[in-house]
C-alpha cells in the first residue's frame, strides 16, 4: 500500500506546490521580522500590511487585464512574499505611498509585464525597493534608532499616524528620532578619515555589526538554515555570497584593521544576510545550474562590497542582485553540466 504521495512514473515523491514553498519562506522570515519589530518598533507590521494589500490589489488588477483566473494566482502567496521582502527593507515609518509605488513597480512592471510568476527576469521585491530608493532618497533614510539608545521608538498608534500622514504626532520630531544606519555611519566617518576602532565607539554599533541589525541578521541566518534543512533553497548561493564577502574582506582587515572593517561587520550590517538566503536564492531570477549558482552568489557579494565602497548607496545589495539577474541567463548558458555520453568538445559553452 502506498504510504506517501507520489508523482507520475517513475513514482518519485511529489514536489512541493508553489504555495507550500512560499509559505515555508514566509515562515522562515518570521524570526527576522520579529527581531526587526523588537528593535525598530511596530512600524514594520504596518508596512507589511500595506505592502501585502497593495500587492494583492495590483495582482488582481493585472490578472483581470490579462484575462487570467484570480483564485489560483492570488492564493499562491507569491505576491504576499514579494510584499513582505519589500517591507523588510523599508524604514518602519516610511509614508504609505512608498509601499504603493514600490508594489506597483514590483507586481506590474517586474512581474506581470514579463509574463507573470515564473517568467520575470528581475526579482520583483528588489525592483520595487530600487525604484523607491532612487526616487525618494529622503524618505528612505528616515530610520529610527534601535531599541536601547537614547530615543524611544514610537508606539503603534504614533507609527500608524506617521505612516498615514507623513508627520509625527507630538512630542515626536523627525530630527529627534532619525538616525543614520550603521552602514551610513561607517561610510561617512571613514570618508572623513576616522579610524575603524574610533568609528565603532559610536553607539549605533554592536558586537559584530550594527546595534540591533546584528540580531536581525542572526535571525535571518536561522531562517535561512531552516530553508536549507527543508531543501527549499540550495546551499550554493548563500555560501558563495557570504563566503565571498568574508574571503574578500579578510585580507584587507588583517593588513590594516584601522582602515578596513572586520569581515563580519559587512555580513551582520544591512541586508546582506537577508539577500543571501531569501532574495539571491530566487529560482526564477537567479541561476539554476550548480556552478552558475556559485558564480551568481559570489558576484552578488562582490558587487555589494563594490557599491558599499565606491557607489552612491551605503548598502547596495538590491542593485547587486538586480545586476546579477541580468547576467543569470548568460551564466546558466555557460555553466550547463555536460550531458552524459557527450564529449566535452560538444557540450557547448559548458
Amino acid at each position: 500500500m502506498r504510504q506517501f504521495p507520489t508523482a507520475t512514473a517513475p513514482h518519485l515523491p511529489a514536489g512541493r506546490s508553489v504555495r507550500q514553498v512560499m509559505a515555508l519562506v514566509l515562515l522562515a522570515l518570521l524570526p527576522g521580522a520579529a527581531a526587526h519589530v523588537w528593535f525598530f518598533g511596530p512600524g514594520l507590521v504596518i508596512q507589511m500590511t500595506l505592502a501585502v494589500a497593495f500587492a494583492l490589489a495590483f495582482e488582481a488588477a493585472m490578472l483581470r487585464l490579462r484575462d487570467r483566473p484570480l483564485r489560483p494566482f492570488l492564493g499562491d502567496l507569491s505576491a504576499p512574499l514579494t510584499a513582505v521582502l519589500f517591507a523588510l527593507c523599508l524604514p518602519p515609518l516610511a509614508p504609505w505611498w512608498i509601499a504603493a509605488i514600490g508594489m506597483f513597480a514590483a507586481i506590474v512592471f517586474a512581474k506581470h509585464l514579463y509574463g507573470g510568476l515564473g517568467y520575470n527576469l528581475f526579482n520583483p521585491a528588489m525592483v520595487g525597493y530600487a525604484v523607491v530608493l532612487v526616487c525618494f532618497p529622503r524618505e528612505m533614510t528616515q530610520w529610527p534608532p534601535p531599541a536601547g539608545l537614547d530615543v524611544a521608538v514610537p508606539g503603534f498608534a504614533d507609527s500608524l499616524a506617521a505612516i498615514l500622514t507623513g508627520t509625527l504626532p507630538a512630542p515626536w520630531q523627525w530630527d529627534a528620532i532619525s538616525r543614520a544606519t550603521p552602514l551610513d555611519t561607517l561610510r561617512s566617518l571613514a570618508a572623513q578619515g576616522e579610524m575603524i576602532p574610533d568609528i565603532r565607539d559610536n553607539p549605533v554599533f554592536g558586537t559584530l555589526g550594527g546595534r540591533g541589525w546584528e540580531w536581525i541578521a542572526t535571525c535571518y541566518l536561522l531562517g535561512g538554515l531552516f530553508l536549507l534543512w527543508t531543501r527549499v533553497i540550495d546551499w550554493r548561493v548563500p555560501v558563495a555570497t557570504l563566503g565571498g564577502v568574508i574571503a574578500l574582506t579578510l585580507p584587507f582587515w588583517l593588513a590594516d584593521p584601522d582602515v578596513h572593517p572586520f569581515p563580519l561587520q559587512h555580513v551582520f550590517s544591512g541586508a546582506l544576510m537577508l539577500a543571501a538566503f531569501f532574495i539571491a536564492t530566487d529560482p526564477v531570477s537567479g541561476c539554476t545550474t550548480p556552478r552558475g549558482r556559485l558564480i551568481f552568489g559570489l558576484a552578488v557579494g562582490v558587487l555589494t562590497l563594490v557599491i558599499r565602497r565606491w557607489g552612491g548607496y551605503p548598502d547596495g545589495v538590491a542593485f547587486a542582485v538586480l545586476l546579477m539577474n541580468c547576467a543569470a541567463p548568460w551564466i546558466d548558458l555557460h555553466t550547463r553540466p555536460r550531458i552524459y555520453g557527450e564529449s566535452r568538445g560538444r557540450s557547448g559553452a559548458a
